[in-house]
C-alpha cells in the first residue's frame, strides 16, 4: 500500500514539475505561425483564423475537404498548439489572424458562439498536452484537482460538515494516429487521493482517504471517445476517527480491490456531451464484495460566454449504480461556471455547486446512504 501512495504522489508530482518547466507559447503567436505555414506552406489563405487557449479554429468552409485532414496534421505539430478544430462559425472574442503581412488582432470583446465544433487531431508522441477523453465532471471519483464543503443532511458516521479534498490527475504518456486517418489513441497513468475531513470535530478529523492508481488507454474519432482502464483502490480511516469510534458500533472494514472498466461519450454540438459504461471486481477484499457496476450520465459546457464576465455555465449529472448496493443509483450533479481567464498549468478554474444522493463514494463507508449539498473549487482542463 506504501508503493501505491508513494507511486500516486511521484506521479502527480513529476507531471507537475514538467508542465510548470516551460512556458507555452501565447494565443497570438500560435495564430500568426498557423496563418503564415498555411500561406507559404499549403498555398491556403485562410480568414478568421483563431486561437483559444492553445486550440486552433478553422473555419470549415475556408477549407476543401480533401485538404482538411493535411492541414489539422500539420497545424498540430506548431509547440503549443493543444488542438486543431474546425467550426461553421468561429468566435470573435479570441486572437484572429487574417495574413502573415499584417499583425495580429484582438478582435472586440464580445458574446459569440463557436457552433458545431468538431474536434480532430491534437498533438502526438510523448507526453502529449491535452486529453483524448475529457474528464467526466459530476465524477465524485474522476482524478483532478479540487476542495469542496458538503453539509450532509443525515446522520452519519462522517460527520454532518465535511471538507473534501482531492490531488491528482490522468497523465498522457504516448499519443499516436491510427494510419492516415483522424483516430487517435493515447495511453498513460490516471492516479488521484480523495480525503474527507470532519470540519464539525474538534481538530478537524481526517474521516477517510481513498487512493486510486490505474494504467488506462484512450482513443478519439471526432466527436467519439472511449476510456478503458485497468486500476486499484484502497481505503482507509483516519487515525482521530478511529480513536473517536473505537466503543462505536461502526465496523472498519480492510477495503482493497483492483478492477477494470471502461466509458464511452459521444459529444454533441452546443456543448452537450453523453457517456456511459461499465465495469467489474476481478480481485478484492473482503471476498464478499459485488463485482459489477455501471455509469452513465450528461454534461453540458457552455459554448457562449456571459456578456459581464469570461464565464461559461457548466451543469453535469453523473448516475452509477453496484451491484454491490443492489443496484441502487448514486446520483451526482454539478453545476457553476467555468473562468476562462483563471487557468493553472493549462487547467481552468470551475466554481461549482453540487448534490449527491446515493451510497457514499467514500470507499469505508460504501454501505452507507448519504444526501449533502455543497460548493466546491476544482481544476479541470
Amino acid at each position: 500500500m506504501n508503493f501505491v501512495r508513494s507511486s500516486t504522489v511521484a506521479g502527480v508530482t513529476f507531471f507537475y514539475m514538467s508542465l510548470a518547466q516551460a512556458a507555452p507559447p501565447s494565443d497570438a503567436y500560435i495564430a500568426g505561425y498557423a496563418t503564415s505555414m498555411l500561406k507559404y506552406r499549403l498555398q491556403l489563405d485562410v480568414p478568421a483564423l483563431s486561437v483559444e487557449n492553445g486550440i486552433i479554429i478553422l473555419p470549415r468552409d475556408s477549407i476543401d475537404a480533401a485538404d482538411q485532414a493535411r492541414v489539422v496534421r500539420l497545424l498540430a505539430e506548431i509547440p503549443g498548439v493543444n488542438q486543431v478544430e474546425l467550426a461553421d462559425k468561429v468566435s470573435a472574442d479570441v486572437p484572429v489572424a487574417t495574413a502573415p503581412s499584417q499583425p495580429i488582432q484582438q478582435s472586440a470583446q464580445k458574446t459569440v458562439a463557436i457552433t458545431t465544433t468538431q474536434p480532430t487531431l491534437m498533438p502526438t508522441g510523448l507526453l502529449p498536452s491535452g486529453h483524448l477523453f475529457k474528464p467526466l465532471l459530476a465524477d465524485p471519483r474522476w482524478a483532478h484537482f479540487s476542495a469542496s464543503y458538503r453539509h450532509f443532511f443525515n446522520d452519519n458516521f462522517e460527520g454532518r460538515n465535511i471538507g473534501s479534498v482531492s490531488f491528482g490527475e490522468t497523465i498522457p504518456f504516448y499519443r499516436g494516429n491510427v494510419g492516415q486517418s483522424l483516430v487517435q489513441w493515447e495511453t498513460g497513468l490516471q492516479a488521484a487521493v480523495f480525503s474527507d475531513f470532519n470540519l464539525g470535530a474538534s481538530s478537524t478529523d481526517l474521516v477517510n482517504t481513498d487512493f486510486i492508481a490505474s494504467v488506462y488507454s484512450s482513443v478519439r474519432a471526432k466527436q467519439f471517445s472511449a476510456f478503458a482502464r485497468i486500476f486499484h483502490q484502497s481505503s482507509h480511516l483516519g487515525d482521530e476517527f478511529l480513536l473517536r469510534r473505537v466503543n462505536s458500533a461502526f465496523e472498519r472494514i480492510n477495503l482493497s480491490y483492483e478492477g477494470a472498466d471502461l466509458r464511452l461519450s459521444y459529444e454533441f454540438p452546443y456543448g452537450l456531451r453523453l457517456y456511459a459504461g461499465g465495469g467489474g471486481l476481478f480481485h478484492k477484499e473482503p471476498s464478499s464484495l459485488k463485482v459489477w457496476m455501471t455509469q452513465y450520465g450528461v454534461e453540458f459546457r457552455s459554448p457562449w460566454r456571459l456578456n459581464a464576465a469570461p464565464l461559461r455555465p457548466i451543469i453535469a449529472v453523473d448516475l452509477k449504480n453496484f451491484q454491490e448496493n443492489n443496484w441502487n443509483t448514486d446520483v451526482s450533479a454539478r453545476a457553476g461556471v467555468e473562468f476562462d481567464n483563471l487557468q493553472v498549468l493549462g487547467r481552468k478554474l470551475q466554481i461549482l455547486l453540487e448534490y449527491f444522493n446515493g451510497n457514499s463514494p467514500s470507499g469505508q463507508f460504501l454501505r452507507n446512504n448519504v444526501e449533502y449539498f455543497g460548493v466546491g473549487a476544482h481544476y479541470h482542463f
